[in-house]
Formats: C-alpha cells, sequence, structure tokens
C-alpha cells in the first residue's frame, strides 16, 4: 500500500507533504514532457513507507491512499506510479512557503476537477 497525489495538486503545488516526508519519496517532475508529467507533485511508490504523514499536510486535499482515492482520480495512482519509467526526471523540491488556499478556493478546485467528497 502507499499513498498517492491525485490532480487536486495541479499547479497548486504547497510542498508541506514534502517538509514532513521521512524518507523523501515525494518529488517534482523536472523534465520536458508536461502533457504526461503536468506540474503537481508525485509519490514514489516504491519509496513511500504508508505512513501517511503527508495527507493532513496538503491544505488542498489531494493526497489519498492508493485504495481510497475517488474513482475520478484512478488514473493518478497509474500517473505517480509511471515515476518509476523516467525517475531521472525527478526531484525532490526544495521546499517553498506557499499561502494557504482559503475553504472556498480548496472547493473550487474541488469542483473544477469533478470531485465532491
Amino acid at each position: 500500500m502507499t499513498w498517492v497525489i491525485t490532480r487536486l495538486c495541479r499547479d497548486c503545488v504547497d510542498q508541506g507533504c514534502v517538509e514532513v516526508c521521512p524518507v523523501d519519496c515525494i518529488y517534482v517532475y523536472d523534465g520536458e514532457d508536461k502533457s504526461t508529467f503536468p506540474n503537481q507533485l508525485y509519490i514514489d511508490p516504491e519509496e513511500c513507507i504508508n505512513c501517511g504523514v503527508c495527507e493532513p499536510e496538503c491544505p488542498w486535499e489531494a493526497i489519498f491512499e492508493d485504495e481510497q482515492v475517488p474513482p475520478v482520480f484512478t488514473d493518478d495512482t497509474g500517473l505517480n506510479a509511471k515515476i518509476l519509467d523516467d525517475k531521472d526526471s525527478f526531484s525532490v523540491p526544495e521546499v517553498e512557503e506557499k499561502p494557504k488556499p482559503s475553504p472556498q478556493q480548496i472547493e473550487e478546485n474541488k469542483t473544477k476537477w469533478g470531485y465532491s467528497a
């Protein structure tokens, strides 16, 4: 079992999860293929120790256990696993402090991606 960062992170990329990860398994894509790997964070499923400390740190509510990923985000599980195909194009990002989203921004982001909890 592992954790998955869904498209709710896309273009939001809060890095609170990176800061708390004890094994540095949360990555950002540094390559050129932005159509395959959009601007979001990714969890390496082989490095994740399933501790779950990342999930409450995500203000965008974008992180789920792989078995709990909502159906609308099913493809995101495979996208996170795809990191293994091109690992040299990923790095653990330097944590940048970002403003936390408002509850309204969080709901608007969920609506944009067709998700309602």
